[in-house]
This record gives structure tokens, C-alpha cells and sequence, in this order.
């Protein structure tokens, strides 16, 4: 196996700015070339705030990455969330001109393309649409339909919108940051590619990414994604009700939330305390832990319980065997998964984003907050490699092995992607 071209994902969070820099190697695995993270001053909720400070941090971040990994870095997959993002389920078909012929991968390209043709409310666009399952003659369940015959072909679809305004701030943010979009992906997909396992797709698993300002869910059953959904909350409001009910600067509740914070009160005792200076020469503070996880249990309890509503809204409750996957910086908080295993019943796992990393990787990556980067890298391969077959099948070049140091090529898109009406929105304002 030829080690695949240079791909660069861009999580553009709530705290943190993370860029990725990777290639798959010749054994399958996925190799960081390099990384850079920055703190993000410009973003809340998943949403661009303020696009000068959004591009100053982008920047650092992509020039530290670009610096470790000797790449000069112009195109980048970046990922996209934030409350606006809803989904909805439809199903489209096809009438086949012979059914002699098998069905090709144009044929179900055709269908994802008239996906994008749905009408949306204003101001909404659709961001991705993904394949469930096909329909043959009404034959249900086939998950790979090329080579096989019949004369109407239907496929169920997930498909995923976003408000262009939000779309068309972080395109300005990256161009601003010199910069080119290959691609928007949803970053609870990417996330999931980077801590979930084919098996546990198919035995049905719901992804929890808790992030600074987000949560962001996926559910997946029989290797297919069948429920996505954001909620506008993360470990930043812990960091709010810490300040707010501890008396304490923001700052001071980021550190002790991180150095001592726990999701579980009664796994904490009262004489236990941490000291946080005072401002100006004044008196110290004591918080004992006990009362700090108080404060973070009530909150927490309130995010799980917004995810157990999402994953019984699916209606997939009972068929979710491998239970839930906890990832993003918001699982690193001690016991957790202990609370969410409490208030759903459900089997908690932290997910790690090394299960398709080579061993080179450092140690520091190995971290469930850079779930989401590495998930943008292996999607963007995913959909680089997907793109490259369209390609073969409508007689286009075959692509060169990329040599070390040298970025990818921005592929050509075999479909009208939400990125492409954002852009051609975005190149019609600089020219007014």
C-alpha cells in the first residue's frame, strides 16, 4: 500500500484552535507530520464571533504546524458545528435507463446530487448528505448497490444543514488566514472516525464529543450514522458556573476545573480544599472539592441529560449495544463516565483518538481533545480517496504520490457541496 498525500484538518473549537498535519502510511496507519494549537479568543458556541481574533489565532496555529511538519500548508478540511446544525432524514430515487446494465458509482452519485436540490428554509443550506442504506426494487438494506441490477434505485439519506451565515464567517476567517477550503465537515463526524471502530458502528453507538462551547452527538447503528445533533453547551459553562458560584476570575476556575475538578460530588471529601490567591494583596480563597464538583455534577448532569433526550428522540435506545463513547476535552474531567453511565444505564467508554494512529504519533495527541482534529485528517483522506474513484469512473487522470513536504492538491469536487454555494456567495461580495 502507497503512503497517501498530505491532508490538513483545521478544528476551529470554542478554546482551542488545532491544526492537524497527516498522511496514511504504506501499513494503513495514520502518521502526524506535525501540529499546532492556539487559544481561540474569536469563537462561542462553535460560531465565529470576531473574525480578526478567529484569523490571528488560526494563523499561530497553522504556522506552529506548518513549522513542525515542514509543510507548507495552503489547503485544509476545516470542521463545522455550532446550535444552528439540524438534520433530517429523506429518501431519493432513481428510474435506471436498462437494468441490464449494473448500477455504477456515477448512478449513485446522481442521487446524492439531487439531495442538494431540497429545498431549505432561508438563510439555511445543506452541508452534507450521507448514503444509509439503498433500495433496489424495493429489496431494503443493501449498503454497497454497485454491480448489481434493477430498474429503480432509491437510497435513504442523512442529511445535515447549516446556516450559511456561520458557514460564510469561518470561509472569511480562513481566506483572511491566506488559506483555501477543501472541505466543511461536521466535526461530530469527523470525530467519530477518529475514536470509534468499524464494530462498534455496527453494533450501534452514540458519540458523545463534549467541547468548549458545544456538545456535539452522533449516533450510529448497523455502520450507519442515523442521528446527529449539537448541543449548545460545553466545558466552557462549567468554567462559568465555577467562577460564579466560587467567586473566582476565569482564569483561576479553568485551572482548578482542570487540576481538580470531578463529575461526581460524593467521590470528593470536604476536608480536601484548594487555595486560589487573592487579587491585589487580598485574602486567599479556599474551595474544597467536595463543594467544586457540586458545581460541576449539576451541570454536567444537565449535558448528559440533553444527550439521553437526543438518543431516545432517535429511537434507537435499545439497540445501542456498544453504549456511549465520551471524547473532546470535556471527557478528561475525572469521573464522567461514571455519571453518564449513572443517569443513562447505558456502558461508558472514554474514546482515545488513537485507533488508526501510527506509532510515531506523540503522546500529547493521544489526548481526547484532539479527537476532532485527527477525525478532520482521516475524513478528509476518506473523501480524498472517494473522489479520486469518481474520477477514474469518468475518465479522469489518475493522482501522483505526493512528495514529502509537498501539500495535497485541492481535489476537484465530484458534487455541489454546501462549500462550493458558500464560496460562490463569498467571490460574488469582493467583487461587488
Amino acid at each position: 500500500m502507497k503512503a497517501s498525500e498530505i491532508i490538513v484538518g483545521l478544528d476551529i473549537g470554542t478554546t482551542k484552535i488545532a491544526c492537524i498535519v497527516g498522511r496514511r502510511n504504506e501499513f494503513g496507519k495514520v502518521e502526524i507530520l506535525g501540529h499546532g494549537k492556539s487559544e481561540s479568543f474569536g469563537v462561542k458556541r462553535g460560531i465565529v464571533a470576531n473574525i480578526e481574533e478567529t484569523v490571528s489565532s488560526i494563523s499561530k496555529a497553522v504556522d506552529e504546524a506548518a513549522a513542525k511538519s515542514r509543510v507548507d500548508i495552503q489547503y485544509v478540511n476545516v470542521g463545522i458545528a455550532g446550535q444552528h446544525i439540524k438534520s433530517l432524514q429523506h429518501r431519493g430515487s432513481l428510474i435506471r435507463e436498462s437494468n441490464e446494465k449494473e448500477i455504477n458509482q456515477l448512478e449513485i452519485e446522481k442521487l446524492i446530487n439531487d439531495m442538494y436540490k431540497l429545498n431549505m428554509h432561508a438563510g439555511e443550506e445543506i452541508i452534507d448528505v450521507i448514503p444509509q442504506e439503498f433500495i433496489i426494487d424495493g429489496d431494503q438494506g443493501i449498503r454497497k448497490p454497485i454491480g448489481m441490477n434493477g430498474n429503480k434505485l432509491e437510497a435513504n439519506f442523512h442529511v445535515i444543514i447549516g446556516q450559511t451565515a456561520a458557514a460564510k464567517n469561518i470561509m472569511k476567517c480562513i481566506k483572511r488566514a491566506g488559506l483555501d477550503m477543501v472541505d466543511m465537515i461536521l466535526e461530530p463526524i469527523a470525530s467519530a472516525e477518529a475514536v470509534l471502530s468499524e464494530e462498534e458502528k455496527e453494533a450501534g453507538v452514540v458519540l458523545v464529543d463534549i467541547g468548549g462551547g458545544t456538545t456535539d452527538v452522533a449516533i450510529f447503528h448497523d455502520r450507519i450514522i442515523r442521528h446527529t445533533a449539537v448541543i449548545p453547551f460545553g466545558g466552557d459553562v462549567i468554567t462559568e458556573d465555577i467562577r460564579e458560584g466560587c467567586t473566582i476570575i476565569k482564569r483561576h476556575a479553568e485551572e482548578v476545573k482542570i487540576k481538580f475538578g470531578s463529575a461526581l460530588a460524593s467521590e470528593n471529601r470536604d476536608d480536601e480544599v484548594v487555595s486560589i490567591p487573592g487579587i491585589r494583596g487580598r485574602q486567599p480563597k479556599e474551595i474544597s472539592f467536595r463543594n467544586l464538583a457540586s458545581i460541576i455534577q449539576a451541570r454536567m448532569e444537565e449535558i448528559i441529560e440533553h444527550v439521553y433526550y437526543e438518543i431516545k428522540n432517535s429511537g434507537l435506545e435499545r439497540k445501542l449495544i456498544a453504549g456511549i463513547v465520551l471524547t473532546g476535552g470535556g471527557a478528561q474531567l475525572k469521573h464522567v463516565d461514571q455519571l453518564a453511565q449513572f443517569i443513562t444505564g447505558m456502558d461508558v467508554r472514554i474514546g482515545y483518538p488513537n485507533e488508526h494512529l501510527a506509532n510515531t504519533t506523540p503522546d500529547e495527541l493521544a489526548s481526547p481533545m484532539y479527537a476532532t482534529g485527527i477525525g478532520l485528517v482521516i475524513e478528509g483522506m476518506n473523501r480524498r480517496l472517494h473522489e479520486e474513484e469518481v474520477d477514474k469512473m469518468k475518465g479522469g487522470n489518475d493522482s501522483k504520490e505526493t512528495a514529502p513536504g509537498k501539500e495535497t492538491k485541492k481535489p476537484a469536487k465530484s458534487r455541489p457541496s454546501y462549500l462550493d454555494i458558500i464560496k460562490g456567495m463569498f467571490d460574488r461580495e469582493l467583487l461587488e
